[in-house]
């Protein structure tokens, strides 16, 4: 299975509009894929997810996906960074996650990660770039959500 960290602008954009970050959460949900998680990302997913549905006045409530999440996760302790990696430093959470489970994969929408060239060996990949890196199983999983 694979270990992912995943950005927060993906997890928000998978909960509210059916497009690749919506076939990410569903691969978490159908075990394909595991996300790995932090106390701080985890946090942030809560924030942002509710902040963009009062704001928005978007439905559906994101609890479904926090408690999917929540439960199929692989909760670690984050490896502080000494320096800055990001040109954004509030997104150096996402490295540190990935370095405190040893994964060589983030999957991420924003432009201070992607811009990243593999960090400490960790790839930076959008949800349509790795999704595209699935096997036919996988995908036809996705499509037919079992």
């Amino acid at each position: 299975m694979t270990l992912a960290v995943i950005d927060t602008g993906v997890f928000v954009a998978g909960i509210y509009w059916r497009n690749e970050p919506h076939q990410i959460l569903r691969g978490v949900a159908l075990g394909l894929f595991r996300p790995v998680l932090t106390e701080p990302l985890f946090e942030e997913y809560i924030r942002a997810a509710w902040r963009l549905r009062e704001r928005e006045r978007m439905l559906p409530e994101p609890v479904a996906w926090l408690e999917t999440f929540q439960k199929s996760g692989r909760w670690v302790s984050p490896v502080l960074l000494r320096e800055a990696v990001c040109r954004d430093g509030k997104d150096d959470k996402f490295i540190e996650a990935a370095l405190g489970a040893q994964c060589r994969l983030i999957v991420a929408r924003d432009k201070d990660l992607t811009v990243l060239e593999k960090p400490f060996g960790i790839s930076i990949l959008t949800p349509r770039t790795f999704l595209a890196t699935l096997s036919r199983f996988e995908r036809r999983r996705l499509i037919s959500g079992r």
